[in-house]
Parts: structure tokens; sequence; C-alpha cells
């Protein structure tokens, strides 16, 4: 059976963007980007963009209340916030981000050394862990502006660089994915199928179990990598 009776195996927050600037004066998040998961963003309130760097190059997509946006593995994002910016964020493959599939962009010299890596991206203890988050930020936001720079001058070789110093942090921590995705989105789109075949066959005797579930967001909101996070609770 599935681990969560949530739709498609996915996991649910909802997110403040920081609205602190970086050296650059952008006021958001951390960029960085997912080797499996895709994510979206469901603008609730306020204003901003999504920044993304992908094959086709440097994108800005306006973010205002009520629009969608939705990015594939691959996608290096970061949040901007213009002001007041909250979204609820959809992440598919529940639980594969907090497992480590998310990889900054910090430069390139610290993407090449996994020790100095894994430092530049450890909150550490609560105590002071709102300025070690702003400090994290700041590095990727540095490694952003060189991928930024390259793509539109054209040079497509950071940016493939990026991939494969990605692919190597992650390639360890990967091992466990694979379980995850079996038990959550695997395991779901396997029980809709018997399902319907259930139906056809006549069977309904799966009606009589449903069930209503809900879930509340924690009252202390942590530190992700866009923002204040408060995720949902959806496991059943």
């Amino acid at each position: 059976m599935p681990r969560s009776s949530f739709p498609g195996g996915t996991s649910v927050s909802l997110l403040d963007i920081y609205a602190d600037a970086a050296p650059d004066g952008v006021c958001g998040g951390s960029p960085h980007m997912h080797l499996v998961s895709t994510e979206a963003y469901i603008v609730v309130a306020g204003r901003g963009a999504l920044q993304t760097i992908d094959a086709s190059g440097f994108q800005e997509t306006p973010l205002t209340e009520g629009v969608v946006v939705w990015f594939t593995p691959g996608t290096i994002h970061r949040a901007v916030n213009h002001g007041g910016l909250r979204v609820a964020v959809l992440m598919s493959n529940a639980g594969l981000p907090e497992a480590g599939d998310a990889v900054l962009t910090f430069p390139a010299d610290v993407l090449a050394d996994p020790e100095a890596y894994a430092r530049a991206a450890d909150l550490g203890a609560p105590e002071g862990r709102g300025e070690r988050a702003a400090r994290r930020r700041d590095l990727a936001a540095a490694g952003f502006a060189d991928l930024r720079m390259a793509v539109e001058a054209g040079d497509g070789s950071a940016l493939a660089a990026f991939h494969e110093q990605a692919g190597r942090l992650v390639r360890e921590r990967s091992k466990g994915w694979g379980e995850l995705v079996a038990e959550g989105p695997l395991a779901l789109a396997q029980q809709s199928l018997d399902l319907v075949r259930a139906v056809e066959d006549g069977d309904a005797r799966h009606l009589s179990e449903a069930r209503v579930r809900s879930a509340s967001t924690p009252a202390e909101p942590g530190y992700g990598m866009c923002g204040r996070l408060r995720p949902f609770d959806v496991s059943d």
C-alpha cells in the first residue's frame, strides 16, 4: 500500500519567500535545482518572479496571485520576492527533496569539493539558523550569477559542468530514492490502475473504504531554500 493517499505521491507546503536582499540586490531565495522531482508554485499572495536557467537559457516568469507555474528536473530556479510573496508548493516524489534531491548553485570551486559543499549547505543548530540561511543564499546567488552570465553569452559549458557536478554530489545519497518513489507515486498509480480494472469488472467494493483526511501546517516555519517553509503532514 502507498505510504500516503495524498494525490499523486506529492508533498504540499506553504512558503513565504525570503524578503531580504542578496548582495546583488535581489530579494528572495537560494537558487537551486532538483535532479528528479518536478515542483509547482501556486501563488496565494503577493508578487514576485521565478528566475530560471535551463538548456534554453535564462528566463523570468512573473508571479502574481492566482498564477500556477511548474518546472521539471534540471531547472535551476530562484524565487524573487517583490512584496509579500507566498506560494503553495506541490512537489512530486514526496520525501525526495528531504532525502537530498536538490543542489544549490554554489560557485564552481565549492561544487567541486563535496566537503566544502556540505559545510556551505548545512544550516546547523537552530540558534543562528536565519543568519546561516542568508549566507547560504548569498553564496548560491553568486554561483547563479556566474551561470546566468555564461548562458546569456551563449556559453553552455558552465551549465553542463554544473549538471555534472550536481550528479556527482548526489550520487551516493540517491541510492534510497527508488524506494521512496516505489512506495509513493508508483504505488498510488498502481492502486489507481487496480481500481480501474475492478470497476471494469463490475467490482466497486473499494467504495466502502472511502475516508476524509485533513492536515495542518506547523506553527513555526523552518528555513527552506527559498523561504520560511511550512510543510503539511499528509501521511496517513
